[in-house]
């Protein structure tokens, strides 16, 4: 039946967001998986289409979600060739979580820990002892690492098991904050090309009886913000990445796996005031905000005392039919940020939690003007942001 003019629409209904496979398909059981078919004491197998492998590498494509990878047989025909390997041989994705993007998956991948547990709850969020906004890509302002995400990383307790365990990943990684708390353990092998990251993670994954090996490429995700996922240059780094992950699939050594993974898709946004929402602009969203939290397709809104009912509900009639617009009680309970949040990860959380349904970003254009001129963009939970692949090749 169709809805009177007069009548106010109704906002998306919070059921129907497509929350993360957590805890049997999502980037945070890929590592327990592994380790735990490496006979690593703590673990269980959570994804249980995987069969175990003395030797394991993940590959890990910033940016380069399912969607994309089935849009573009043309330019990446070995991973188009390998999407039927993807989990186990099903033929489907996995999910990143959320929200989908780079600091949160990354802990994800690197803990086996939803983002509710390792604390990561987006490109930027609230620390509730200083109240102030802190990105957690770049990790400014200073905050303790280890006390923002306390939890060791599956890289350190395989390690202690005995498994040779190493990142290969670009040198200016090594010292990061997110890397110390999200990917350390083992040894780190800096190497500036791609050709000889491949390389050197196939000469590590042969170094043990038991490995396990994460390498990391970044540039598909870098010429999607500036240029967009329809762009030639895109293009081009798909086509890079494409030949990379044959050249490492082909060096596998006996009794090895390799998982080719991502850590969220990506979606062109067009620049127009239709789609792309200046909050910096917009009197009624910014009305009772203290702090504007996420990136532009998953916000975290930190309201001022007092103003959280008032700012939920302005938020749901201004962008509930394009948002799911949910209170931090309603988004935890809704699984979004897995199902556990440890008492810590609280008061990270938006006051109010707006995860894009629509091709539209609330951009900053003041507080945020790098972010807000990107083409592609990603965060939410629909399926080109949500699904990844996990691709297989074994020797």
């Amino acid at each position: 039946m169709a809805q009177p003019a007069w009548q106010d629409p109704e906002p998306l209904a919070l059921d129907t967001a497509p929350v993360p496979e957590y805890g049997t398909g999502s980037l945070a059981d890929l590592l327990p998986t592994l380790v735990a078919g490496q006979g690593v004491p703590g673990f269980e197998q959570r994804i249980a289409e995987l069969t175990p492998a003395d030797r394991n590498c993940v590959f890990l494509i910033d940016g380069l979600g399912w969607e994309q990878i089935k849009a573009h047989p043309d330019e990446a025909p070995y991973l188009h060739s390998l999407l039927a390997t993807s989990r186990g041989g099903t033929g489907r994705p996995i999910t990143a979580g959320f929200p989908a993007t780079t600091a949160t998956s990354l802990a994800s991948v690197g803990t086996g820990l939803a983002p509710g547990e390792h604390g990561l709850p987006g490109y930027t969020a609230r620390n509730p002892d200083s109240g102030e906004l802190m990105n957690q890509l770049r990790w400014k302002p200073w905050t303790d690492p280890h006390a923002w995400q306390p939890y060791p990383t599956v890289f350190q307790l395989a390690d202690q098991d005995g498994v040779h365990t190493a990142q290969v990943s670009s040198p200016d990684f090594e010292h990061t904050p997110l890397t110390k708390i999200a990917l350390s353990g083992g040894s780190f092998r800096g190497r500036l090309s791609g050709e000889e990251r491949m390389d050197l993670a196939a000469a590590q994954l042969a170094a043990g009886d038991r490995s396990l090996v994460y390498t990391y490429y970044s540039e598909v995700d870098g010429k999607g913000h500036r240029f967009g996922v329809d762009s030639d240059a895109w293009r081009g780094q798909l086509m890079y990445v494409d030949r990379l992950a044959q050249r490492l699939a082909e060096q596998l050594p006996p009794r090895a796996a390799l998982y080719i993974t991502a850590d969220h898709g990506m979606i062109d946004i067009p620049f127009d005031e239709q789609s792309r929402i200046d909050f910096d602009e917009d009197w009624e969203l910014r009305a009772g905000v203290a702090l504007l939290g996420g990136e532009g397709r998953a916000r975290h809104v930190y309201a001022v005392p007092g103003a959280v009912s008032d700012v939920l509900t302005c938020w749901r009639e201004v962008l509930g039919e394009q948002f799911w617009v949910a209170s931090r009680d309603e988004a935890i309970a809704a699984g979004w940020f897995g199902p556990h949040i440890d008492e810590r990860v609280h008061g990270r959380i938006g006051d109010v939690v707006a995860a894009a349904r629509d091709d539209v970003v609330i951009t900053a254009s003041r507080r945020e003007p790098h972010e807000s001129l990107m083409v592609g963009n990603h965060g939410s939970m629909t399926p080109v942001e949500q699904l990844v692949p996990l691709l297989e090749v074994r020797s």
